[in-house]
């Protein structure tokens, strides 16, 4: 059936795709966030596909959709949305929102850096925007309380035998393993090989069936992907790398925000980096993150610390997209 037309923005942040929806898209209905991201997923996820698949969009595309926040203290409120479903959180979704919403008067300016508070199905995220001088347009945010669920945690994963990761919260849950343990470089070995591991290893846990508890809701309960490092996880002024591969082997381009702050609790847990020392984190194409531990806090009876993570995100398009009732390819992948 035809589709009315749908108007977004397009940014990157740090190369990785932000699709904002602008207007267009029908009413996401739910008393809460997570009510409205399950009502998104059982009855609008075709116009997900619309904008995430071929031939509008591709397999590494993303997205945002604006919602009606139920948060007192929100400015505007989001659901993410990637070729899989709906992710809990975005860092670098959160940094070009921060910026979108200050550029259009969503959020009204206020001196030289301006406050945004976005609600996302993990929670309320406080972003920061600097609006004069070399930095404008730069953004950072404060993460959900960030955690450790499994440290040193031995899995076996098909054609590479017993493996050693951490598994953290930054918003999703993701599993940390050094590219060292395959044999392979984030800086040399080919993209398609560190997909391959880390896929496997996404596979192998989820297979193992390891616990994810989160004590705020079981919607956060599950595995969004591998983040594999450099392993240089000790402190340093020289930046580490990260790959994350996440929902349906789809790869992030950006040093992964949720993924920063995820990490870095790791790191704190582990006692390699003090509060408020701040690391940068490089992706595969260069771009960088910074991130630091900000403070201490608990997530039920788990330590957690809340983690500033900051990036630039630029703008790259503005689309209306639509779909005609006689289109025989509304949305398809064509992947290797």
């Amino acid at each position: 059936m035809p589709i009315a037309p749908i108007r977004t923005v397009d940014m990157h942040t740090g190369g990785e795709p932000v699709r904002i929806v602008v207007n267009g898209y029908p009413p996401v209905e739910g008393t809460t966030i997570l009510d409205k991201r399950r009502y998104a997923r059982d009855h609008l996820d075709h116009l997900r596909r619309m904008l995430m698949f071929e031939p509008r969009g591709h397999a590494d595309m993303y997205g945002v959709i604006p919602v009606e926040p139920d948060h007192p203290e929100a400015d505007l409120a989001v659901l993410f949305m990637h070729n899989e479903g709906y992710s809990t959180m975005c860092g670098h979704a959160t940094i070009a929102l921060a910026r979108w919403a200050v550029d259009t008067g969503l959020v009204q300016t206020t001196g030289d850096e301006t406050p945004v508070a976005i609600q996302v199905p993990s929670g309320l995220v406080r972003a920061t925007v600097a609006t004069t001088g070399s930095e404008s347009g730069r953004a950072r945010f404060e993460s959900v309380p960030s955690f450790v669920a499994h440290a040193d945690l031995s899995v076996v994963v098909p054609g590479h035998g017993e493996v050693t990761l951490d598994i953290a919260f930054g918003g999703a849950f993701y599993a940390f393993v050094d590219a060292g343990t395959y044999g392979l470089d984030l800086g040399t070995s080919k993209v398609r090989d560190l997909v391959d591991v880390a896929w496997a290893t996404t596979r192998a846990v989820q297979e193992a069936g390891v616990p994810l508890p989160h004590p705020d809701h079981q919607d956060l309960q599950f595995l969004y992907g591998t983040i594999l490092t450099d392993g240089n996880d000790a402190w340093s002024d020289q930046p580490t790398r990260n790959l994350c591969v996440f929902a349906e082997r789809q790869v992030d381009r950006s040093p992964t925000g949720s993924g920063v702050s995820a990490r870095i609790a790791i790191q704190r847990a582990k006692g390699l980096i003090d509060l408020g020392v701040e690391r940068v984190f490089e992706s595969v194409v260069g771009s960088q993150f910074t991130g630091k531990a900000l403070r201490t806090t608990k997530v039920g009876d788990k330590e957690a610390v809340v983690v500033e993570v900051g990036g630039r995100a630029n703008y790259v398009s503005e689309s209306i997209f639509t779909l005609e009732g006689d289109d025989q390819l509304p949305s398809f992948l064509l992947r290797e």
